[in-house]
C-alpha cells in the first residue's frame, strides 16, 4: 500500500523508525549498521530503508528539514504503515553556555511558535512532548553503552535564517530552551495524535556563543554515538 510520498508496501517498515532529516543520513545508517538491508523508498529522493540490528528489524527514513515535511512522513508512517514508534536523529544549534559542541541531547520538551499543530488538528498550546517511557528507553541504552545523554528543553522553529539574531537568547531566558532544531514539535504532536510514541535525539552541530560549527559533509558522517543509542533503544523498544 503505497502512499503519494511513499512507495513502500505496509510489511516493508519495521513498527520502529529511526528518522534523520536527511535521507542520504538514513541511507548511511542502513549500509553502516543494518544487516540485510533493503531500500523501499526513493519517491522525492526521501530515502527509506529496513533491515537487521542485532537480530531486531529497524527501519530508517529521512524526514525532510521543517515540520511539516517531517509531519507528513510521521503522519503516514503512524496512520498508513503501522509504525509505533519513530525516534528523531538529527542535529541542532546550542546558545547556551552549558551546552557544548558534541553533546548528545535527549529531548524533554519542545518550545514552538509554529502554527503546525493548529492547522494539523485545532492544537493550541505551544508546548509538545515526547514518550516518557521512550525517553527512559533511551536513557538506559544510553548508560549501557557508557555514553552521555543530556535532557533539554529546545525550540522548534520554522524559520533557519531568522533575521532577528538575538531571538534564540529571548527564548532562552523566557522559555528555558538552551538549543534550536526544526522538527521534533511537529513529530511529538503527529505521535501524540495517533496514540504512538516519539523521542528526538540530538546532536550539537553549531553554536551561537562559540559560533563553531561542522559542514554539511560531517553531519553525513558523524554523529556516531547519537544513532548507536538510538539503535539501541530501538532495539529495546521492540523487547527483543
Amino acid at each position: 500500500m503505497a502512499t503519494i510520498h511513499n512507495q513502500a508496501s505496509r510489511n516493508e517498515i519495521a513498527s520502529v523508525v529511526l528518522m534523520p532529516g536527511d535521507p542520504l543520513r538514513a541511507k548511511g545508517i542502513a549500509e553502516q549498521y543494518l544487516e540485510q538491508a533493503f531500500q523501499f523508498n526513493s519517491t522525492r529522493n526521501m530515502l527509506g530503508y529496513t533491515g537487521w540490528y542485532k537480530k531486531t528489524r529497524i527501519s530508517v527514513m529521512g524526514g525532510g528539514m521543517g515540520g511539516p515535511s517531517t509531519g507528513i512522513y510521521a503522519h503516514e508512517l503512524y496512520r498508513k504503515y503501522d509504525v509505533d514508534t519513530i525516534i528523531r536523529v538529527g542535529s541542532c544549534g546550542a546558545f547556551s553556555e552549558q551546552i557544548a559542541m558534541g553533546d548528545v541531547l535527549l529531548v524533554e520538551e519542545s518550545w514552538s511558535e509554529s502554527t503546525f499543530a493548529q492547522t494539523y488538528d485545532g492544537y493550541k498550546d505551544s508546548w509538545e512532548y515526547p514518550s516518557g517511557e521512550l525517553n527512559a528507553i533511551i536513557m538506559r541504552a544510553a548508560a549501557e553503552q557508557g555514553k552521555q545523554v543530556r535532557l533539554a528543553k529546545i525550540h522548534s522553529t520554522d524559520c533557519f535564517y531568522r533575521m532577528d539574531r538575538e531571538a534564540n537568547f529571548k527564548i532562552r531566558e523566557k522559555y528555558g530552551c538552551v538549543a534550536e532544531e526544526m522538527e521534533s514539535f511537529a513529530l511529538f504532536h503527529v505521535a501524540r495524535a495517533a496514540g504512538k510514541k516519539a523521542a528526538a535525539l540530538l546532536t550539537v552541530s553549531d553554536h551561537s556563543i562559540t559560533h563553531e560549527a561542522i559542514s554539511a559533509e560531517e553531519r553525513q558522517r558523524t554523529f556516531e554515538d547519537m544513532i548507536e543509542i538510538a539503535l539501541m533503544a530501538a532495539k529495546k523498544e521492540t523487547g527483543e
